[in-house]
């Protein structure tokens, strides 16, 4: 430790930025830590309000957060400067983790988390989508959580009033979601396995698109997201449709990042675009082709007279992640290749 500081944290500041002009050590070491976009650590068991935390009030504390995340030990080199103690405030980083084997890191979940299976058997859930229990969240000491979307920003500010790190992804196409899982193998140190999985989603996704593009005709696709408003599918749902072989009846909307874009204003806009195929993935609920099949003016659709109605689970399709990719595609292909079979 130098004057209050882990010693490396004040190396560096001392190196790249300098005390020059300070009467006071600790007052040039502050003044040094703010320009460098900093905030000067309160005594070991205490957490900053800042960019600096101190860990557990154990002197021999090994933890010590600098920007960024990065971790290293009061004492000698630095080990592991990658997170530690990860909470995954969605479904899709937790998969991703498990997949590269960083599992390990976890120590927070989603209650809505069904992938992988082992995930809610060996991890605590500590929160749902739009809400979590941040104290329970505090009480675990993540050195990161990870959340999704705008939906997450409340959580967030939360976390981040308290001193905790996040980072809350945004994307929202299947280019995206293949960049989120590059960068997330990164932040844990998993770059290289992080770039072979998403070789294989690549290799998959070619795969798909070259058995539809035998298919004698693209059908015409409505995939719902809610019932209660209607709402459309998302961007990267529109494109996983279209590389297993089907058109997005509602393209214009997918673009929209927000569900609220994606609200349908009249109820009776997909029965005029006429789908041959609905798919639906009520998140959250089941979804009952039954009442689909019983709206005023639909009866007259092609799915509907032909019994084309559909259900992909959420789990495999509305999360950002490596199972859109794998079993979230393959389940729209199965749909879309038996629907282009019964028409020989």
């Amino acid at each position: 430790m130098q004057g209050g500081v882990p010693a490396p944290v004040a190396a560096a500041v001392e190196g790249q930025i300098g005390l020059a002009g300070t009467d006071s050590p600790n007052h040039g070491r502050g003044q040094a830590l703010r320009r460098a976009g900093m905030a000067w650590p309160r005594a070991p068991g205490t957490r900053s309000p800042g960019r600096i935390g101190v860990g557990n009030g154990d002197p021999q504390s090994r933890r010590a957060w600098c920007h960024g995340g990065v971790r290293t030990r009061y004492r000698g080199a630095m080990t592991d400067p990658f997170p530690q103690r990860i909470v995954c405030l969605t479904e899709e980083s937790t998969e991703t983790l498990y997949l590269l084997g960083e599992q390990d890191r976890i120590v927070g979940i989603s209650g809505f988390t069904v992938r992988p299976p082992r995930a809610r058997k060996e991890k605590p859930k500590v929160s749902a989508f739009t809400s979590a229990k941040v104290h329970e969240i505090e009480r675990l000491e993540p050195d990161l959580v990870i959340g999704f979307s705008d939906i997450q920003a409340d959580i967030a500010a939360a976390l981040i009033r308290r001193g905790i790190e996040v980072w809350v992804s945004n994307h929202r196409s299947v280019a995206g979601i293949l960049a989120y899982m590059r960068r997330l193998g990164a932040m844990v140190g998993a770059d290289d396995r992080a770039r072979d999985l998403c070789r294989r989603a690549q290799a998959h996704l070619d795969l798909v698109a070259a058995q539809a593009a035998r298919l004698p005709r693209r059908p015409r696709v409505y995939f719902e997201e809610w019932d209660e408003p209607n709402i459309s599918g998302i961007r990267w749902v529109s494109e996983l449709l279209a590389i297993a072989g089907g058109d997005d009846v509602f393209p214009e909307l997918a673009r929209e990042s927000l569900a609220k874009g994606r609200i349908l204003a009249d109820p009776l806009e997909p029965a005029r675009r006429d789908p041959d195929i609905v798919i639906g993935s009520w998140c959250g609920k089941k979804f009952r082709p039954d009442h689909v099949a019983a709206r005023p003016g639909w009866a007259d659709v092609a799915a509907v007279r032909d019994g084309e109605l559909h259900e992909v689970k959420s789990a495999l399709i509305l999360q950002p992640g490596p199972a859109a990719l794998f079993d979230g595609i393959d389940a729209l292909s199965a749909i879309i290749q038996r629907w282009a079979a019964r028409r020989g």
